[in-house]
């Protein structure tokens, strides 16, 4: 397995990070640089999502966690890997929100190609993160 974590903070309360987070997978760009999302259902666990990342192809994921202002995740098949991209969010103790979005890489070989693979697909962590937490303090809604 290989993981990475990129966390932020924002004065935005978790509730709007949350409608930022679901506008967005919702099919709602929040930039420039945010990738394509389109649901096939509803926004729950089991709803397939296709995401297309900024030039590249679309590829097929799944919800499998869904707690409102707590935490959403997704799982992308890649080849013999699995992608699990996770946005855990926290209260803080001022009244704002830590974002955490982590990347966890399972399966056969995860281990060798995780260090290229992972930092490759992480490497807009920063920018999206941005565009999301400037649209939570903005009032995005899905």
């Amino acid at each position: 397995m290989w993981t990475t974590n990129y966390t932020v903070e924002t004065s935005a309360k978790s509730t709007d990070v949350w409608e930022a987070l679901r506008a967005l997978h919702s099919g709602i760009a929040l930039g420039p640089a945010s990738d394509k999302f389109e649901l096939h259902g509803p926004f729950e666990v089991g709803t397939q999502v296709t995401v297309t990342p900024q030039g590249q192809d679309p590829m097929q994921s799944v919800i499998t966690e869904l707690e409102p202002a707590v935490v959403y995740a997704d799982q992308t098949s890649f080849g013999d890997l699995l992608l699990t991209f996770r946005h855990q969010l926290v209260s803080t103790a001022i009244g704002g929100t830590a974002v955490t979005h982590t990347l966890e890489i399972t399966g056969a070989g995860s281990d060798d190609v995780g260090p290229e693979l992972g930092s490759q697909i992480s490497s807009d962590f920063p920018i999206a993160m941005a565009e999301l937490l400037t649209s939570a303090e903005s009032g995005v809604r899905a």
